[in-house]
């Protein structure tokens, strides 16, 4: 009985923690595009996802993804987020920024 008692606590435990995690992240669908300088090729990010790093030398990033992009200060998406909207762009932090995109 004690057995019959400790697997449906475990059950009902797990069941409650599946329930309890949020939905898995998605991609978005699309492109963030990076200009750096005229003399590198664009650096382009499909379907980004999660904390992305940006290039030492980025200037400019253009978002064609079908959700906002946040652009971040620091290399890990800690600091506050400037939200650049779908079809927008935005200067970004040279040498040390990232951008991340939220679902």
């Amino acid at each position: 009985m004690k057995r019959l008692v400790s697997v449906t606590l475990s059950a009902l435990a797990a069941t409650a923690l599946l329930a309890s995690a949020g939905p898995p992240a998605h991609a978005a669908a699309g492109r963030a595009v990076v200009f750096s300088t005229e003399l590198t090729p664009v650096k382009i990010f499909t379907n980004p996802n999660g904390c992305n790093k940006l290039p030492v030398d980025a200037h400019v990033l253009v978002n064609l993804t079908n959700t906002d992009v946040f652009v971040h200060a620091d290399p890990f998406c800690l600091t506050p987020g400037l939200v650049v909207k779908e079809d927008h762009g935005s200067h970004v932090a040279l040498g040390s920024g990232s951008f991340s995109v939220k679902d």
